[in-house]
């Protein structure tokens, strides 16, 4: 989540100070996405590093108000009309725990799994309960939270099934079968080869070769 463009589209309806930019941002993502003041300064001055943004006029308060540049405001329009980008390859951790846990000599995969099941169920009951105890569903203050909020409903409905999905698969292989030794084989230098999960489109075919992933984003 781009808290730097987040901040510069508020600033691009008009100058803002810190405390008020805070305040903004969390009317438009109903404080599911927490900033502190310290962050949102140390944001602010990158900006004006990278000439997106100035100072402005100080008020009697002594408040600082920030205002847009016209390079701002090309960046704001550029990431509104630009899909967000999902890495090629996954760092989730459930993902690469239950797939370690799944090689592992001696695990109780099926209670790991369990163990996951009950807290991704209680996360996604909590969710709900905060979805359906809002207020005006029509305010546009509680439309931005909401959409946060399902947002999250639909990731940890997708984690359930998930869980799911890997349960029946480890139930279809004995867990011995499945597990992997430590290899006495002395690995080679350099990153190995990874299969990049975005080569296959629909409608395409597959290329016959492993695809290389991208290098891990800074």
């Amino acid at each position: 989540m781009s808290v730097r463009q987040s901040l510069l589209a508020i600033l691009d309806q008009g100058p803002c100070y810190g405390y008020q930019l805070r305040a903004e941002f969390d009317r438009r993502t109903g404080s599911t996405w927490p900033l502190n003041v310290g962050q949102i300064y140390n944001t602010l001055d990158r900006l004006e590093r990278d000439g997106l943004v100035t100072k402005g006029e100080v008020d009697e308060q002594g408040h600082v108000y920030w205002q847009i540049t016209d390079a701002g405001s090309a960046e704001v329009a550029a990431w509104l009309a630009s899909p967000v980008e999902r890495p090629a390859g996954t760092r989730d951790e459930l993902a690469i725990k239950l797939a370690v846990a799944a090689t592992l000599p001696g695990v109780d995969v099926a209670a790991v799994i369990q163990t996951q099941r009950t807290a991704s169920l209680a996360q996604l009951q909590q969710l709900n309960r905060a979805k359906y105890a809002g207020g005006d569903p029509d305010g546009p203050e509680e439309l931005a939270w909401s959409l946060v909020v399902d947002s999250m409903i639909f990731a940890a409905e997708a984690e359930v099934r998930f869980i799911d999905h890997t349960e029946q698969r480890l139930a279809r292989h004995p867990q011995h079968a499945m597990a992997l030794s430590l290899s006495h084989e002395k690995p080679k230098r350099g990153r190995p080869a990874k299969r990049d999960a975005t080569a296959t489109v629909v409608g395409e075919t597959a290329p016959a070769t492993t695809a290389t992933a991208p290098g891990a984003r800074a």
